[in-house]
């Protein structure tokens, strides 16, 4: 059995350790930034084979423990255990490619005197790489590919990777999925690509606050899990609140008989305080509102017969495509197959080869770049919010002093004079998301805005993108997150050649009749614009409409039986007192969650053929 490790009693899970010594052992991990701590006693254990993800809020310390544990970092407390002869290979962020002359110089530059050298070609084939390429001239994905060569081609012991999918297109992203599936290895693994943690995941660790909660089971559990962990705190910080009242009633009024006051009381009152600021002191959220300009025509951009290409090579081909109001059409293609400039082509940035674009009437287009190539790294945050225009911003007509703009984007009020320069790639992303929603617009165009992004501001980007009623274009390779927000694919089939398919990526592979396809969370994912095309060629048969009439039924049921269900899990308690309870609580709450979606998309899907029927 491999090594389970330390199960923090937050996460409300029994306190387990098995017989088996781990591969890599991190004990009370302090390390403090500044004067800030950073980690303050977190803790990681990985035994051989597991697979474990590392999950936390961009700036939370994820990828400095993760160094810690590669062992190029030193904490300022806390023990590293290495098991000897194991052998552990690292992929960072950013890799440095500087100071070799090809490709593969630079991944043998990672291998030991016994490893494969035909290995490292072979990966980088895979990998679409020769191995003479001038690594000064590559582009993020080339370099991610290279690094990643060069962590794998050892076949080393442990894996600890961080954002391995970052500028990575969809194709190399599963040959990934399908490689480290395959080996034995102990893999620790940050990544903000739920696809790939659904499928590789086994155990979780959640760093919060410094330190760390794991539970041993698949990152599909993790967003319940985490909801009961910040129930039981918020429980905690209420009690916590009442008996520091009773205390300050008892000083107000106690005090007054007696002269001398007590000080040892006065010392556990402090300390509850003190408990109070350390409960509550993750609790900060996130808020993405954008701001909305008056509506534009029905039509935004219509491409007509649309050509364009490359030192003769075609990369869009003969494209006509309609674009209405409302749409999120997400586009999709290995990279290198124009899916940046067939943005350019739709918001007329570029003109067509051949073809033509005609743009809609009072379009305001906000922009978010995937380089963030906008962000002037000299200036300061609070200059790069104001455009330099003072203390104030405004937004959705209002102004706002910057310092309580930044925080709604989880920047501290001493950033505020910091260079952009200076901030991590999640950072930086929160950045930009900040000067694009307070921009008004009614077009938003959005190339790889996911890159860097941590798990919770996804989710609230993609309800606010959702909820969101102008147009979206969006070019991404997070599959989940286009199954959430697009009502539509657009998907290069090669050549030049693409398609429009309805609904998100996993409805794209669905039409396509590809085998592995997964099933889609269509609950978001699918639009009145996919779900109309799918109709308007029926007629509403006695089943249809049977249907129609007993669906709101279904849902209703469906409804009271995920509530039932949410009040079960609940109770903080659950998981101490019966695990099997509580897995089946949460598998049972998926499926009625699933049955719930499924009957609503059902309804809406009839209701729409409906009235199309009837107009």
């Amino acid at each position: 059995m491999p090594y389970r490790g330390r199960v923090a009693q937050e996460a409300g899970a029994a306190h387990t350790l098995d017989m088996t010594p781990p591969l890599l052992l991190l004990q009370n991990i302090r390390l403090s930034l500044g004067t800030a701590p950073l980690l303050d006693g977190a803790e990681l254990g990985v035994g051989a084979g597991e697979r474990i993800c590392l999950v936390g809020r961009n700036g939370s310390g994820k990828s400095t423990l993760l160094k810690v544990a590669a062992g190029l970092l030193q904490a300022d407390a806390g023990t590293r255990f290495l098991q000897p002869g194991t052998t552990v290979r690292y992929l960072p962020q950013e890799p440095d490619l500087s100071g070799f002359d090809t490709t593969l110089d630079y991944v043998e530059a990672g291998m030991g005197p016994g490893d494969d050298r035909y290995r490292a070609r072979t990966l980088l084939d895979q990998l679409g790489m020769t191995g003479e390429e001038d690594p000064t001239h590559l582009s993020g994905g080339e370099k991610r590919r290279c690094a990643l060569a060069r962590t794998l081609a050892p076949s080393p012991d442990l894996l600890l990777l961080d954002e391995p999918t970052n500028h990575l297109d969809l194709p190399a992203i599963e040959w990934l999925e399908q490689e480290l599936a395959s080996l034995r290895a102990g893999l620790v693994l940050i990544s903000h690509d739920r696809r790939m943690l659904e499928k590789l995941s086994r155990s979780i660790v959640w760093l919060d606050g410094g330190i760390t909660r794991r539970i041993d089971r698949g990152f599909a559990h993790f967003e319940a899990w985490r909801d009961e962990v910040e129930e039981q705190t918020e429980r905690d910080q209420h009690k916590l609140g009442r008996q520091i009242a009773r205390e300050e009633d008892w000083l107000r009024y106690g005090v007054t008989a007696r002269r001398k006051r007590n000080v040892r009381r006065l010392g556990e009152l402090g300390a509850l305080r003190q408990k109070r600021r350390e409960i509550g002191g993750g609790a900060t959220a996130l808020r993405l509102v954008a701001t909305e300009a008056d509506l534009s025509g029905k039509l935004v951009s219509v491409a007509e017969h649309v050509g364009k290409a490359f030192d003769g090579t075609p990369v869009i081909r003969d494209l006509t495509l309609r674009v209405l109001r409302g749409d999120r059409l997400g586009i999709v293609g290995p990279n290198g197959s124009g899916k940046t400039t067939l943005l350019k082509l739709l918001t007329g940035v570029e003109a067509p080869d051949s073809g033509e674009v005609k743009l809609g009437t009072n379009l305001a287009e906000v922009t978010l770049d995937q380089q963030r190539a906008s962000l002037d790294p000299n200036a300061t945050l609070s200059d790069t919010l104001t455009a330099g225009g003072g203390d104030t911003v405004v937004v959705a007509g209002e102004r706002r002093h910057v310092i309580g703009y930044m925080k709604d984007f989880l920047f501290k009020p001493e950033q505020a004079r910091t260079p952009v320069g200076v901030l991590s790639g999640g950072e930086r992303g929160r950045l930009m998301l900040a000067c694009a929603m307070a921009r008004p617009s009614n077009l938003l165009v959005l190339d790889e805005p996911t890159n860097d992004l941590d798990l919770e501001t996804l989710d609230l980007l993609q309800e606010m993108l959702s909820e969101y009623p102008g147009t979206v274009l969006l070019v991404s390779h997070d599959r989940d997150f286009l199954d959430r927000v697009v009502t539509s694919t657009l998907a290069a089939e090669g050549a030049g050649r693409w398609v429009e398919y309805a609904g998100g990526y996993s409805d794209m592979l669905a039409q396509r009749g590809q085998p592995d396809a997964p099933a889609p969370e269509r609950a978001r994912s699918s639009g009145p614009k996919s779900l109309s095309r799918a109709s308007s060629s029926r007629k509403m048969t006695f089943k249809d409409k049977h249907a129609l009439e007993t669906l709101p039924k279904q849902i209703a049921a469906a409804e009271a039986e995920v509530a039932r269900l949410q009040q079960r899990l609940a109770d903080p308690d659950l998981y101490r007192r019966d695990p099997a309870a509580f897995r089946a609580a949460t598998d049972a709450l998926a499926r009625a969650q699933a049955s719930l979606a499924a009957c609503e998309e059902r309804w809406l899907a009839l209701e729409l053929m409906r009235e199309e029927l009837e107009a």
